[in-house]
């Protein structure tokens, strides 16, 4: 794949601190595994230990998310260790391996996880009085591409491999265009966070990108110099939205807890404050049959793939 060779777009991809990286997808190194694996027996005294993908919200909410995470150790009178990771391959992994406990997760990385080893539904956010999201194909707001097909021969950021409205709906999208991310861009990357892709298009790193719709309009709230330069020039189908996730392993009692403390938190003022600053509403229960749609995409997508071999 060929690389940006504009001495100009290399100076913008040194500005955003590495968010645009070559289109080889990231090997997960599991050297630095946090801990030993975790059975289904723990003492109450040991951490439980979650991860907030980096996708999951733009760096600066990651605040939020800890401070939730503060509170739900104090709801269930145990500590919660805060995992950051950006690799939603690595989550599951380190999730498959008993490694971490818990994640907040993308849609596309729980269907793999399910499937492959048993991860398992929590709770989900109600974010603008709904469970579902979007993916946004976006450009900068004076390109004059109205289409996805217009982006035909041009650069491209995804955000993860395995990401659902970061990876997989463009991918699907192409597919359904007989077209695969190799042969209808010049060439793509990943930035490994939908608000890293959303500045990307900002500064003209690159023409287009996929991104997450609750976080782009996360950052339209918060950010909305950056958000400001790009415009939505197609929105996709209503998908379910990233969840709460649990290994399978894990304590039945723990599992439980942790339900309640979620169901519950909009239900008392020091709860309800930080998951305002969130943009979530609340969490609530979630069906498996919500993520049926990104299941027929990813089995879409590699019909495709197989028919073309």
């Amino acid at each position: 794949m060929k690389k940006l060779c504009l001495f100009v777009i290399a100076v913008l991809l040194f500005t955003l601190s590495g968010c645009v990286e070559n289109n080889s997808e990231k090997k997960i190194d599991l050297s630095q595994k946090a801990g030993t694996k975790n059975t289904a027996e723990q003492s109450a005294g040991k951490p439980l230990r979650i991860a907030v993908g980096g996708m999951i919200t733009p760096r600066e909410g990651f605040v939020y998310y800890k401070e939730f995470l503060d509170y739900t150790g104090e709801k269930l009178g145990r500590k919660v260790e805060f995992v950051d990771r950006e690799d939603y391959g690595e989550i599951n992994e380190l999730i498959r391996e008993g490694d971490i406990d818990a994640a907040f997760v993308c849609g596309g990385p729980y269907v793999d996880g399910h499937k492959e080893f048993g991860l398992e539904l929590i709770a989900a956010p109600v974010a603008y009085g709904e469970t579902v999201y979007y993916s946004y194909i976006i450009v900068h707001v004076n390109n004059p591409a109205r289409t996805f097909e217009e982006l035909r021969g041009k650069t491209f950021a995804f955000t993860d491999p395995l990401s659902n409205s970061g990876k997989l709906v463009p991918t699907y999208m192409l597919a359904k265009m007989n077209e695969a991310p190799e042969t209808f861009f010049r060439s793509f990357y990943y930035t490994h966070g939908h608000d890293k892709s959303i500045k990307a298009v900002a500064t003209g790193a690159v023409d287009g990108a996929a991104v997450d719709s609750l976080i782009w309009e996360y950052a339209n709230r918060k950010h909305p110099e950056f958000t400001s330069k790009t415009k939505i020039i197609q929105k996709s189908s209503r998908y379910g939205i990233p969840p709460f996730v649990t290994r399978p392993g894990l304590n039945p009692k723990t599992k439980e807890a942790l339900r309640q403390v979620f169901l519950n938190a909009h239900n008392d003022v020091e709860g309800r404050e930080i998951l305002k600053g969130m943009l979530i509403e609340r969490f609530v229960p979630i069906e498996d049959s919500s993520y049926d749609s990104i299941r027929e995409m990813k089995h879409w997508v590699a019909k495709q793939k197989h028919a073309k071999k």
